[in-house]
């Protein structure tokens, strides 16, 4: 997601945009992906049938899987929910999991998670604020489509369990977790946003960027041995 690259660190933004100077790619986590296609196949048996998920039941949510024929183009990372965003001129995507019904006829953003942790699963760690991030904008693109958008979304959590053997399964668990959102902070970041991607000038990197600090290490470690590193 864009947006969240720029909200992480400004310069790696701009220098992907700007001079496509991109972070080394991270590898794909084959065994999620899978969690994610199978999670996709069992909540739209229960699309197609207008019928509650079993974990809907389990925690009181009333509502079914949203029955709609954009549902794949709003999966499909290529496509998503789109908005153009006039006073930028911005384009804006997302990609969702899911986007269930409540009573009342609210959408609910959801949100697949795949984990494997003894300790259980939560949304409370920080490195996690982009999962909450990331389901803002989707229900601000919802609501800039013209649907009523509950504040509230869901992670589907699905917590990888240890076992005394493999025998060529992974049992998990899901644990459904509600989270609601605030998108206030997406207007204005779209305008920052567009400031810096029209900037000559590059802005500063962030703190915390692992990548930007990787690289002034190596700078000054090269200046310091007059080595081209």
């Amino acid at each position: 997601m864009r947006i969240e690259q720029f909200v992480k660190c400004p310069l790696c933004f701009w220098l992907d945009h700007r001079h496509g100077i991109r972070r080394p790619p991270i590898p794909a986590f084959a065994i999620n992906s899978q969690v994610d296609r199978l999670l996709k196949r069992e909540f739209d048996a229960h699309r197609l049938a207008g019928t509650p998920h079993p974990i809907m039941l389990a925690n009181g949510i009333a509502a079914v899987p949203f029955a709609d024929p954009s549902i794949d183009d709003w999966r499909m990372i290529a496509r998503g929910v789109m908005h153009l965003h006039e006073p930028t001129g911005l384009l804006i995507t997302g990609a969702v999991d899911d986007v269930w019904q409540l009573v009342g006829g609210e959408l609910a953003v959801v949100d697949y998670k795949a984990t494997a942790k003894a300790a259980g699963v939560t949304i409370d760690e920080d490195w996690q604020q982009g999962y909450k991030r990331q389901i803002e904008v989707h229900q601000w693109l919802f609501r800039r489509n013209g649907f009523r958008v509950s504040n509230t979304g869901f992670f589907v959590y699905c917590n990888g369990q240890d076992a005394e053997c493999f025998d060529d399964r992974l049992m998990f668990t899901t644990k459904l977790i509600p989270y609601t959102g605030n998108d206030a902070w997406i207007e204005p970041t779209l305008l920052y946003l567009k400031r810096c991607l029209t900037s000559d000038d590059p802005p500063h990197a962030s703190i915390d960027c692992q990548y930007c600090g990787y690289a002034e290490a190596r700078k000054l470690c090269s200046l310091a041995t007059n080595k081209c590193l």
